[in-house]
């Protein structure tokens, strides 16, 4: 396949800046193949857990089996932020390609896994690659349309998570059924061969003309930092309780690596996190909303389909219906957004309208659950959360990409999807120690019997007496409201931090440089 270049390119990563501008029907391919590159990654989590309980079938090992997702959510997360930095040094191309194959790599090795073992430390390889898929997707959208048209494509992503994160867990029952697990794996690699494909023919690559050059130990030290902050937030409180010596000496390690990376940036020229994006006052805050948005969200959404099942006793495949309504509203609203809001050129009112309507949807969740209201209450709240999500997260990558210059937009957009990550894995690993206070307390108030049985994940509908079901209910109810009534709270601070963002007309061309956020 033939590549483009550009040696007259005058602003890093920036592809427009080139001679010769991306057509409409150029911008159309490649973002075609970025949407399919998207779908591998945003289904491959729902499609994997529906696997599990065959996997463990197969291979055993079910002590270690939350390791299967933890590995691929650890190192995708760890490395978002290097490929935007080396996006920006050696170019959008090389990288997605370099994650691409990557994905595809893992995904072999984890199809052909014989060990459950073999199967964590391939789908490690395949989440190294995921790492890249995101950011630099909406780097290279980023880079081709310019910030007051780039609503739309944005939306579109948004939708894509959203429908994923719905039929996933269909498609991965229906491959699981009909061949086996190895498939959901394998099914990715001619889907990536085409994304390949498609991008390699139609997306451009520049030719920088500054000298090119890698920090490698400031990339060591981020990637070591974050790691080590990511195991404390998954193994405290399940494999280790917090106080224990390992996680002490490892949140002593988060601290030490922090430390040496941030003096090790001051003295470098181009470091792997250049320090002055956090100066950046849209950066900041952009990168705080989204990180508090998701640690509530993520959260608490986590136990949706726990409630409807243990709490209103519907059957599981039912459950995953009833969670529908938040991704619909989700996919709705972002597509909404990007036709007709951002025409305008701004994107403040629909992000703290989204957030207004995200908190009163959460608040009436929280007291739905704790007051034994039905779905006619339930199903409208979790739609209004969706919709008000959805009119937060496209806007809020358009905002920093309008702000920081060329030079940066690799790196910032990809270190603003490593904090909405980083929010998500808070909220998982938060919530889950709520709701295993909460059993154990407001269970063992009651009875001993009834906290150990709601600890063990029983169904309340098993052969048990009226008045212990009934308890047992009481108590997954009570644990898992106050999860939603923490994730209320959570995205009431994510509301009242974005009245502070400030609002930068966006760009009707590629060439504008980064206003100041004041």
């Amino acid at each position: 396949m033939t590549e483009q270049t550009y040696p007259n390119a005058t602003l890093t990563g920036d592809i427009a800046t080139a001679a010769g501008h991306p057509s409409e029907r150029e911008i159309r391919q490649v973002f075609a193949g970025l949407i399919i590159v998207l779908a591998l990654g945003a289904i491959d989590q729902s499609i994997v857990a529906t696997a599990l309980p065959r996997i463990v079938r197969d291979l055993g090992g079910i002590s270690h089996l939350s390791w299967v997702v933890t590995a691929y959510v650890l190192a995708s997360t760890a490395t978002m932020p290097l490929y935007g930095k080396l996006s920006d040094q050696y170019g959008r191309k090389p990288m997605i390609f370099a994650a691409i194959l990557t994905f595809l790599l893992g995904s072999a090795l984890s199809g052909a896994a014989q060990s459950l073992t073999e199967l964590i430390v391939f789908r490690a390889i395949q989440g190294l690659g995921a790492g890249g898929l995101l950011p630099l997707a909406q780097i290279i959208i980023g880079d081709m349309v310019p910030p007051k048209q780039r609503g739309r494509r944005q939306g579109v992503i948004a939708a894509v998570f959203a429908i994923c994160s719905v039929f996933g867990p269909i498609l991965g029952g229906l491959i699981t059924d009909l061949w086996s697990w190895h498939w959901i794996f394998y099914v990715n690699l001619p889907v990536g061969a085409v994304a390949l494909l498609m991008i390699g023919r139609t997306l451009r690559q520049y030719a920088p003309l500054h000298k090119r050059r890698i920090d490698y130990l400031g990339s060591v030290l981020l990637t070591s930092c974050t790691i080590a902050l990511l195991l404390v937030l998954t193994l405290g409180g399940s494999a280790w309780a917090w106080d224990s010596a390992a996680i002490l000496g490892l949140s002593a390690c988060v601290a030490l690596l922090g430390v040496a990376f941030v003096r090790h940036t001051r003295h470098v020229p181009e470091p792997v996190l250049p320090l002055d994006l956090f100066r950046n006052r849209l950066f900041v805050i952009a990168c705080t909303v989204l990180a508090l948005t998701f640690m509530g969200l993520l959260g608490a959404t986590l136990f949706f389909p726990l409630f409807f099942q243990l709490v209103m006793g519907v059957s599981p495949a039912r459950s995953g219906l009833l969670t529908g309504p938040l991704m619909v509203g989700m996919a709705a609203a972002s597509l909404f957004n990007g036709r007709v809001l951002l025409r305008s050129g701004r994107y403040k009112p629909a992000q703290v309208t989204g957030l207004a309507i995200a908190t009163i949807a959460f608040g009436v969740l929280a007291w739905s659950a704790s007051t034994s209201q039905g779905l006619v209450v339930i199903e409208p709240a979790m739609l209004s959360l969706g919709v008000g999500l959805g009119l937060v997260m496209p806007n809020m990558t358009i905002a920093v990409q309008n702000a920081l210059s060329p030079m940066h937009r690799g790196v910032g957009t990809a270190t603003l999807a490593f904090f909405r990550s980083l929010g998500g894995l808070i909220g998982v690993a938060g919530s889950g120690a709520i709701l295993a206070w909460q059993i154990r307390s407001f269970g063992g108030a009651h009875a001993p019997s009834t906290a150990m049985l709601a600890e063990s994940g029983a169904a309340p509908a098993d052969a048990l007496s009226p008045q212990l079901q009934a308890a047992a209910v009481m108590v997954y109810r009570h644990a898992i409201a106050s999860t939603f009534i923490v994730g209320t709270c959570i995205v009431a601070c994510a509301f009242l931090v974005i009245l502070l963002l400030p609002e930068i007309p966006l760009h009707d061309h590629h060439h504008a440089p980064a206003a100041p956020a004041k």
